[in-house]
């Protein structure tokens, strides 16, 4: 998560480190993306599938947004460091980033 995070950084310019080193702004960043993604993240799609439905798709994007800033607000809150999220459409392109970068880490380490 770290690797794709960093990449996405470095692509996007909606996306900004905060601190110094950068390394560390990455790794806080990403160590909150996938606590929020392993415990809320799968509840709250599920409460949210029925106005995702009906708005095709939209309100996950929306709440992919919600924790991309949740996630950069406690990752800066608590540490000092982390990412900062320029905007909505960023965040759609940071997450289809994202995925891509994880799953090619994903592919080379040999997780599945």
């Amino acid at each position: 998560m770290t690797i794709a995070v960093a990449v996405t950084v470095l692509i996007l310019p909606g996306m900004h480190t905060v601190g110094d080193p950068p390394i560390f702004g990455f790794a806080a960043f990403a160590l909150f993306m996938a606590l929020i993604n392993a415990s809320i993240k799968p509840i709250v799609h599920v409460l949210a599938l029925p106005l995702s439905i009906v708005s095709f798709g939209l309100a996950a994007l929306i709440i992919n947004w919600i924790f991309m800033r949740f996630a950069s607000w406690l990752a800066i809150g608590i540490f000092g460091v982390g990412v900062d999220v320029g905007g909505f459409w960023w965040s759609v392109l940071a997450s289809i980033i994202m995925s891509i970068v994880s799953g090619i880490a994903a592919a080379v380490v040999g997780n599945d």
